[in-house]
């Protein structure tokens, strides 16, 4: 005995599809910045220092006195040397007045005159011309202030956003052939 067979057959759906890919496009401008640097501010005082030398001393020390100076010095030691003659000259006008009666005339003037023309010891000794500290120095030292100001920086910065482009992909599909399915039953 034969049984009845069920034959199936089937066809398959084909599909062709239309792909669009999708784009994207992302771009960052740079920052824009702008700095600037305020110079600072500086100030400055000083004073000069002073020096003040002083030789007019050690001028004279050496000799070295202007004319008005020296004409003094010299009517000063000329009057001084005049008082110093009529001292002597009336200390020996009392020495021979006072000596001149007891027999001594002679001698009394022969040791005046010894002592005015005899030889004269003059002291000697080293002298240091200039005198030590005959020059002297003032000095006044100066000074010096100094104010800075310092001045911050000036930032501008601007941040850009970014460029973003998207353009959506799409897919499109038709049919090329459809699906079937045939079922015969065979005796």
């Amino acid at each position: 005995m034969r049984l009845p067979q069920i034959q199936i057959q089937t066809t398959d759906a084909k599909i062709d599809l239309h792909i669009a890919k999708p784009q994207q496009h992302i771009e960052q401008p740079k920052a824009s910045q702008h700095i600037e640097q305020p110079a600072a501010l500086i100030d400055i005082n000083t004073t000069r220092g002073v020096l003040k030398i002083d030789s007019s001393q050690a001028r004279r020390d050496l000799g070295l006195i202007g004319p008005l100076e020296s004409s003094a010095n010299y009517a000063e030691k000329g009057k001084q040397e005049v008082l110093k003659g009529m001292a002597r000259r009336a200390r020996e006008g009392h020495q021979i007045m006072e000596n001149s009666g007891k027999g001594q005339g002679r001698a009394i003037i022969q040791n005046i005159a010894k002592q005015n023309h005899g030889p004269h010891r003059v002291q000697f000794n080293v002298k240091f011309v200039p005198s030590v500290g005959s020059v002297k120095i003032d000095y006044t030292p100066g000074t010096t202030d100094v104010n800075i100001e310092r001045r911050e920086p000036i930032i501008d910065a601007k941040v850009n956003k970014p460029i973003h482009e998207y353009t959506p992909g799409k897919v499109t599909g038709t049919m090329v052939q459809r699906p079937d399915v045939n079922i015969d039953v065979i005796i």
